[in-house]
């Protein structure tokens, strides 16, 4: 059996549709573990109608409040061998499940995690942004090549309702049992640290809404900030080594937040900077110096830079002796 677990909160306009996904699926095999997260509107009473109709859904309220007390409600009352999840305002394709399951079936070591490709859409039908293109193109990239952790400091790597894992591998890392937020992107860091492989389905699985009330829009949880925090804490703990001289490469946006972080944890750190305004000059307290006149050897660098065209530069002129993280 496939254990689904979703929470839902004031979800009435999408559940109808998210939830036939769910029964069209050609794997049949499968509970639908709903978490309603004191929802005000009709969600519940529609989940539980398609409850009674159908004996492989059940419905539960959040024992908490908020997305990770749901999924750890819901995580409790699993009955399946496999486990995944899925959001409450998105669509399965038909085969999404059947597709997962069998590709961790085929893959001889039981550590990995199947991940599906997404594609995003729009309520309305018009086009999605520029940036969720981007996003969706870089996700199915890597899914495509295995190499989901690759890159794992620059975006979440692991698409939330796209992936299935077997139930005993997911409870070896520790199951839905952090506490940090993004939860999704916290999880994909405990799987890259505990060494599992990402195999990836051959096709699209799994369709995401875009809408401007999603949480993932409209959540502090899910701000900037969260992220970065969160990109620090997690380089801090699985990949800094203490014999190596830590490097800041960016001191724009992006590279004042993960300055602000590193000198929030007491980590010591060189920032360099190819902006000759700031060369020289001074933030929260560190001088700003020249990435073209500063020796990187056997560093570890940190690159959080916003030009494509910066980025590309740092890429081309890496040193093998030198160990890069790109946040961007």
């Amino acid at each position: 059996m496939i254990s689904i677990i979703m929470p839902f909160r004031n979800e009435s306009c999408f559940l109808y549709k998210t939830i036939d996904s769910i029964r069209q699926q050609s794997y049949s095999n499968w509970e639908l573990i709903a978490v309603d997260d004191n929802s005000t509107d009709d969600s519940l009473s529609i989940v539980r109608e398609y409850a009674k109709s159908d004996d492989r859904i059940k419905v539960f309220k959040n024992e908490g409040v908020g997305i990770i007390p749901a999924l750890q409600t819901g995580y409790s009352k699993i009955r399946g061998r496999f486990v995944t999840r899925m959001d409450a305002d998105d669509l399965m394709l038909p085969y999404k499940l059947e597709q997962l399951r069998n590709t961790i079936i085929a893959f001889e070591n039981p550590k990995c995690v199947a991940v599906g490709k997404v594609r995003y859409f729009k309520s309305d039908g018009s086009e999605i942004g520029n940036g969720f293109s981007a996003y969706e193109k870089w996700l199915n990239s890597i899914t495509e090549q295995g190499e989901n952790f690759k890159e794992i400091y620059k975006e979440c790597p692991i698409p939330s309702p796209s992936w299935m894992m077997r139930k005993d591998t997911f409870d070896a890392i520790g199951a839905f049992d952090g506490e940090l937020y993004p939860e999704d992107y916290e999880l994909a860091f405990r799987m890259y640290k505990n060494k599992i492989t990402p195999i990836a389905t051959p096709d699209v699985v799994h369709l995401w809404r875009d809408y401007p009330e999603r949480t993932s829009r409209t959540h502090i949880h899910y701000l900037d900030n969260s992220f970065f925090k969160l990109k620090v804490s997690q380089f801090l703990s699985i990949d800094y080594a203490y014999d190596r001289e830590l490097i800041l490469v960016g001191a724009g946006k992006k590279g004042k937040k993960v300055a602000k972080e590193l000198l929030n944890s007491n980590v010591s750190f060189s920032w360099l900077s190819n902006n000759s305004k700031k060369i020289g000059h001074f933030i929260y307290g560190m001088k700003i110096k020249d990435s073209e006149s500063f020796d990187c050897t056997h560093a570890q660098v940190i690159v959080a830079v916003s030009s494509p065209s910066e980025l590309e530069q740092i890429k081309k002129s890496e040193i093998s002796s030198t160990i890069y993280y790109y946040f961007c």
